[in-house]
């Protein structure tokens, strides 16, 4: 049996698993956890990294190995390099007037979303890798003089696991990177598959060395054993490669973030901002939309409750469908879909008949997925063909949201076997490498579960009309940083 390994270094973890290439069956896998925090120095990844491969057996008997892993964090390495400072990650919203700036700056006052649209598939907003350059330019020049390159953390990953080390320079081992993470970062154009340097330096005030693009198949390089290094991907375009996504299907994860996204053939420009024009792992492209406020929600939401989590779920199931008119906005890490980075949370239409746990617990899941379900109302709009949705993430292991997410979606839901499937996803993506063939190997998708329910309409449509009134309420404070 040939064997292939795939990571998925995620916000908050490392998670490892080794599959059979021929059918994608999971032989063994490993975790390690991530410290918190929306800055954190990279070293930390590696090391949970060596502890997942570890406690997954580790590459002795393994052919290939590929890492997905989170999206838009800002790794700037000296020219030996070295890190220069810990990494941004993407739910870090310092960057918001950044983002606001470089906004204005392309094609003018009114005019910006259109050209960044047209420019790089995507309107940045404090997510992106480019607004955390034009930041690090302001705050710390000092460190943005000394960065020689700018990288993801899989690029970094797939780069020390070929044996990078810091003082060796960076031109006997060059960054790599695939079309799929790159256009995360607000100057890769998922359409033309190049990068748009012009807005790398207008970010920085200079241009740095930037990781090569590879092809989908293409390796990068091998480890000092031997293992085969596939390219790589970002987590979501790694989800949609360990679901056997393809056009026509659409994946909706309620993880760390809560993501819509969707396999299709043509590049997609929102000009509003709502979706970002990434490509994917295979060559298409993978329209998102992402919300910074999903599974870490029903955390908070059991926390204040006193209860544990599946208790929250409980609860939720013994509120009616609407939770009486009682709305939670889950804004609870400001938001990026719609972009208000400084927003917080709220609870509207609180009364005596609704102030029972278990219409509190109802109403935050009802929230959750309403945030999601616009999203999936502006890929609809783009032309993107939704044949069936996919509903994956830790949170879709939870018997209530796989219960209450088909009637706040408005179509029937289908959930895998519950899987690390963004890890199966760079699996497939080693053993792509590994065969060398035009398409990446057919795995099993396993046997799935489809679950319907009535249309909730009314409830999304109380949820928005409570979003528009929330978004006229000041902010208070300059938000993190």
């Amino acid at each position: 049996m040939t064997l292939v390994a795939g990571v998925d270094s995620s916000t908050q973890s490392c998670k490892v698993v080794v599959c059979d290439a021929a059918t994608g069956a999971v032989v063994r896998s490993g975790s390690a956890p991530h410290p918190e925090g929306t800055e954190v120095a990279p070293a930390f990844w590696l090391e949970a990294l060596h502890k997942a491969l570890d406690e997954a057996g580790g590459l002795g008997d393994v052919a290939a190995i590929a890492v997905a892993a989170q999206q838009h964090g800002m790794v700037c390495l000296d020219e030996d390099g070295a890190v220069i400072r810990p990494a941004l990650l993407w739910d870090d919203t310092r960057s918001a007037v950044a983002a606001a700036e470089l906004l204005d700056e392309l094609g003018g006052p009114g005019e910006g979303a259109q050209a960044w649209a047209e420019a790089v598939g995507s309107v940045p907003t404090a997510s992106f890798t480019v607004t955390k350059l034009r930041w690090l330019a302001e705050h710390e020049p000092e460190h943005a003089a000394r960065t020689a390159s700018v990288c993801l953390p899989h690029d970094w990953l797939t780069w020390q696991l070929g044996g990078a080390r810091s003082g060796q320079g960076l031109g006997g081992n060059a960054l790599a990177t695939d079309r799929g993470d790159a256009s995360g970062t607000g100057y890769f154009s998922p359409a033309s598959g190049e990068y748009r340097l012009d807005l790398f330096e207008r970010a920085l005030g200079r241009v740095a060395e930037v990781p090569g693009i590879l092809d989908p198949s293409q390796p990068a390089g091998h480890t000092a054993d031997g293992v085969m290094l596939g390219c790589g991907t970002g987590d979501n375009a790694g989800a949609a490669l360990g679901v056997l996504a393809s056009p026509g299907d659409v994946v909706v994860s309620i993880g760390t973030s809560g993501t819509v996204f969707a396999v299709c053939d043509h590049p997609v420009a929102d000009p509003t901002g709502i979706i970002a024009g990434f490509a994917d792992a295979t060559g298409r492209f993978l329209p998102l939309v992402c919300t910074l406020n999903a599974a870490r929600v029903f955390r908070a939401a059991a926390r204040l409750l006193g209860v544990a989590q599946h208790e929250l779920f409980s609860l939720a199931l013994q509120a009616p469908a609407g939770a009486g008119g009682l709305v939670v906005v889950p804004y609870l890490e400001g938001e990026r879909t719609p972009n208000r980075p400084f927003a917080t949370g709220a609870v509207h239409g609180l009364r005596l008949s609704t102030a029972t746990p278990a219409h509190f617990a109802r109403a935050v899941v009802e929230g959750v997925l309403c945030g999601l379900a616009a999203g999936l109302d502006a890929l609809l709009a783009q032309d993107v063909h939704a044949e069936r949705v996919i509903l994956i993430g830790g949170a879709s292991r939870s018997e209530t949201v796989r219960r209450i997410a088909p009637g706040i979606l408005g179509r029937p839901v289908v959930v895998p076997v519950a899987a690390q499937h963004v890890a199966v996803g760079a699996a497939r993506q080693a053993a792509w490498a590994l065969g060398g063939k035009a398409d990446p190997p057919r795995w099993s998708s396993g046997r799935a579960t489809t679950y319907e329910a009535e249309s909730l309409e009314s409830v999304r449509a109380r949820y928005t009309e409570v979003c528009d009134m929330t978004a006229s309420v000041p902010s208070f404070g300059e938000g993190p940083g």
